[in-house]
């Protein structure tokens, strides 16, 4: 069963590269070096800043007389 390397799409035989799911070394550098400069990343949703979290869950002061 032959794959395609996802750097390349080549296809080769997983069987035949140390270097899965890459067909070689220099694709797998590829990769790493896309991953370190940033051009690939993971979805994450936003957190809430400490501001907006402050407070939430609090109940709200009593005005104070002066």
């Amino acid at each position: 069963m032959s794959i395609h390397c996802p750097v390349c799409r080549r296809e080769f035989e997983p069987t035949d590269s140390p270097t899965m799911p890459f067909c070689s070394e220099r694709c797998r550098l590829i990769d790493l070096g896309r991953w370190l400069s940033e051009d690939y990343g993971m979805p994450v949703e936003p957190e809430d800043s400490e501001g907006e979290r402050e407070g939430e869950d609090e109940e709200p002061m009593p005005p104070t007389s002066a």
